[in-house]
């Protein structure tokens, strides 16, 4: 059975159609920051805990200290792990939000540990420098630590309580948000 030739026609252009509006969405919806594929959170929200029992783990931080979480949550009440990037726009949103709330709440027995995912160590400490961080950061190069936890995208904290994680929040979080749950986990 011979085909019309519209039919044809029709056939041959529908593939370059299809090619072209891959192209156009690649160039003008695409996170051109993100080459690394990790969802990047904008609106804030809870997510949800995978696994109650935290993963261990020691990370040497940018300034070279070795800081263990099971030394942070033998000391203190309540561990923040923080999971950010550079180049993650709400990390960079947030970033002052965090380290205001971090100088009020780290002499209430709150610890928080920042964990820069598949970030150049380069790009991670000149966003540690910009944003003026100062609690213990540390980078996760290939991305274990993050997957161990669940890690869905960036930014993401998980909020662990008596060696088990008990909250985690995905997007960018405002000073108010990130001290009412952090008010409400001490009080507990």
């Amino acid at each position: 059975m011979k085909l019309p030739r519209w039919a044809v026609i029709t056939i041959g252009i529908l593939p370059l159609i299809a090619l072209l509006i891959l192209f156009v969405w690649g160039v003008f919806f695409r996170d051109s920051n993100n080459a690394t594929g990790i969802a990047t959170f904008t609106s804030a929200g809870e997510g949800r805990v995978l696994r109650e029992e935290p993963t261990s783990f020691t990370i040497t931080t940018f300034d070279g200290a070795q800081v263990s979480l099971n030394d942070l949550l033998a000391k203190k009440k309540v561990v923040m792990v923080d999971f950010w990037a550079s180049w993650c726009v709400p990390c960079r949103q947030e970033a002052r939000d965090l380290e205001a709330v971090w100088q009020r709440y780290k002499d209430k027995g709150v610890a928080f540990l920042g964990v820069a995912v598949t970030d150049s160590e380069s790009e991670a400490r000149s966003f540690i420098k910009q944003f003026g961080s100062t609690y213990p950061n540390g980078p996760d190069r290939k991305g274990t630590i993050a997957v161990s936890y669940g890690f869905t995208g960036i930014p993401e904290k998980y909020f662990i309580v008596d060696y088990k994680i008990v909250k985690k929040l995905v997007g960018p979080l405002t000073e108010a948000r990130l001290s009412s749950v952090l008010d409400d986990l001490l009080a507990k």
